[in-house]
């Protein structure tokens, strides 16, 4: 187990590095000089030229990417020239809200997903199951920033006690949670379903059911322990994406989390922001990579031993 550990840090390393290097090289191909970002288009050549010599921008890209990955390692992910904050505490300052909304949305996406798997599953075949099915996939076709600017609409006509935006309360997380997990919740009852339709059908199941067990506990403590396993992989991934800033749910929302924080870097065309976003979704990333690998090594003997 340690070794498999061993493996997958090391990958996830390698990863981030190849992160940061795209992102370094992406982020100077943008046609957009820094030094007029800070001092504006009307400043003189000379104003200018101090200001590259102080940013390090005069120097060839080798040594201006070592020197960022110097810093980035110690935590510091340079400084916004718009915000003229560090990159570092401006994503710190909006990652909590990021967050709550990801365990929010994530939290219902997962509940709808397993009891929709798990009702289509036992339905399978019937009117019931056709149903969810056609419901599912209307709900993973249609694009979230519709799906969010239509319950914006729908709040703003009939529920007029929900926030239309920002972080005020709990209430706040209902329109922009729901237009992230119908999408989401849909899909893992789709993959539930498929999973749980096979699983129901091995042999331990049926010698299960022969033994007299009620078909919620061959559901419950049989089936499902094994066909959720897929659902751990593919959860994981979207918590790290959640958790790395829905942009356009965000911006949508008007929600101040790390998705509007991106959008606003690129935007005004704010490098060290826009560099240090992508860096630090990238390292979320990574970590839920780690923690899937981790918990399903854990879950499933078979994946350590291969």
């Amino acid at each position: 187990m340690l070794i498999y550990l061993a493996k997958r840090i090391a990958f996830a390393l390698l990863v981030l590095l190849g992160a940061s290097l795209i992102t370094f090289c992406i982020a100077f191909v943008i046609p957009a000089d820094p030094a007029v970002a800070i001092a504006g288009v009307k400043a003189d050549p000379q104003t200018l030229a101090a200001i590259r010599a102080q940013l390090g921008l005069d120097q060839p890209l080798y040594v201006q990417y070592v020197r960022y990955l110097s810093r980035a390692l110690h935590g510091d992910l340079g400084r916004s020239y718009v915000r003229r904050q560090s990159v570092t505490s401006l994503i710190l300052a909006r990652f909590p809200a990021t967050a709550l909304l990801a365990i929010c949305a994530m939290g219902l996406s997962l509940l709808l997903g397993v009891v929709g798997g798990m009702v289509a599953a036992a339905y399978r075949g019937r009117l019931l199951d056709t149903l969810l099915l056609t419901v599912s996939l209307a709900l993973v076709s249609i694009p979230v920033f519709w799906l969010g600017t239509m319950f914006l609409v729908a709040a703003a006509a009939y529920f007029r006690w929900l926030p239309l935006g920002g972080l005020d309360g709990a209430r706040s997380l209902i329109l922009p949670s729901l237009a992230l997990a119908l999408g989401s919740g849909g899909y893992y009852s789709r993959i539930l379903q498929a999973n749980l339709a096979e699983v129901l059908e091995l042999d331990y199941i049926r010698a299960a059911r022969a033994k007299g067990l009620s078909p919620l506990r061959v559901m419950f403590r049989h089936a499902l322990a094994n066909a959720i396993l897929p659902l751990v992989t593919l959860a994981g991934l979207d918590f790290a994406g959640l958790l790395s800033g829905v942009v356009l749910t965000e911006t949508v929302f008007n929600w101040p989390g790390l998705g509007r924080l991106a959008f606003e870097a690129v935007f005004n065309l704010d490098i060290p922001l826009i560099m240090g976003t992508v860096l630090f979704s990238s390292f979320l990333i990574v970590v839920a990579n780690l923690v899937v690998d981790a918990l399903y090594a854990w879950l499933d003997p078979r994946t350590r031993l291969s």
